[in-house]
């Protein structure tokens, strides 16, 4: 059986033009690792930056023995520069997080402490910052809402990509091929003894946030279209009742017709015509989607390109 001198922890931080960003957080995370006892490595993803991040990263390298780069040949997305980082890791326990300081490398003893208690993966409940705008906090809750309800998983509201996973469980990531993952629910899906940690994200030290609302749309697509087909039959039920409705209008024309009425309503007709188109065109967009994705799965594509690595 491994002493905690055996073991290794491998952290992941995912970077996109975090250049001013980089040593602080790679400093804290030593800070935090150091005191725990366990062997360690630090994988800092870059996910085609456009800034000096690379730079940055193998000039600090050549002084840290911990610490070590992929670089990406271009930007392939966070999820991806996950998967890279997790198909690349060495540590008998894999921790994620961003590279901006709002996932605290201070909890990182934390999720140690609930490994060692048995748990296999420790994720984190992101707390709703009253400081950040409106806006913000409804398209997260709707992402989480939406998620919810048209996926097969169940996603807890404010559930971060900054966990820990044991190797078991982060070889089950690591053996999945192809692109367009959802890393979040795949985590819910394959089960495995999970533990929520609450937290409070610091402020981001410095530039912006990377996950506009259109990514958090493309994101809650991928979750929906990898976990589930309730898409598709909300569509056949939608049809059905629509064709059912239709039926009633047989007796309004037979009454019209017996009792010598003209049928009037072109203007309802015309509207009748293009609401039923725009739900075709929207049903056929559905189908669309996940034809998309078995396009894109045959191709056999990578997930990412690896340009230079130090590993």
């Amino acid at each position: 059986m491994k002493t905690t001198l055996d073991k290794k922890v491998s952290v992941i931080i995912c970077c996109y033009n975090e250049e001013q960003n980089i040593p602080t957080v790679v400093d804290a995370i030593h800070e935090n690792l150091k005191k725990t006892g366990y062997q360690y490595e630090i994988i800092a993803v870059n996910d085609g930056s456009t800034d000096n991040s690379q730079v940055l990263l193998e000039n600090m390298a050549t002084k840290d023995p911990h610490l070590f780069y992929i670089e990406f040949s271009r930007n392939f997305g966070h999820q991806n520069a996950l998967k890279a980082g997790l198909d690349n890791a060495s540590g008998d326990c894999i921790i994620s997080m961003d590279a901006d300081m709002q996932h605290p490398p201070r909890m990182l003893p934390d999720f140690i402490k609930k490994w060692e208690e048995g748990y296999d993966i420790v994720y984190t409940k992101r707390q709703e910052d009253p400081s950040i705008s409106k806006a913000k906090r409804t398209s997260s809750n709707l992402f989480y809402n939406v998620i919810n309800f048209l996926s097969d998983i169940h996603l807890d509201k404010g559930a971060a990509d900054f966990r820990l996973m044991d190797r078991r469980a982060a070889n089950v990531l690591v053996n999945i091929k192809g692109g367009d993952l959802f890393i979040r629910g795949i985590i819910s899906w394959i089960g495995f003894k999970q533990y929520a940690i609450d937290y409070m994200p610091d402020k981001r030290l410095s530039g912006k946030t990377k996950y506009t609302f259109k990514k958090m749309l493309h994101l809650a697509a991928q979750g929906i279209l990898s976990f589930s087909t309730k898409p598709l039959q909300i569509a056949l039920y939608l049809g059905f009742i629509i064709a059912l409705l239709s039926l009633l209008f047989i007796p309004y024309a037979i009454i019209s017709l017996i009792s010598g009425h003209v049928m009037a309503g072109w203007v309802s007709l015309i509207l009748t015509v293009a609401f039923l188109g725009g739900l075709q065109l929207f049903i056929l967009g559905i189908i669309g989607l996940y034809i998309g994705r078995i396009f894109t799965q045959t191709k056999g594509f990578p997930p990412y390109i690896i340009r230079s690595t130090n590993l």
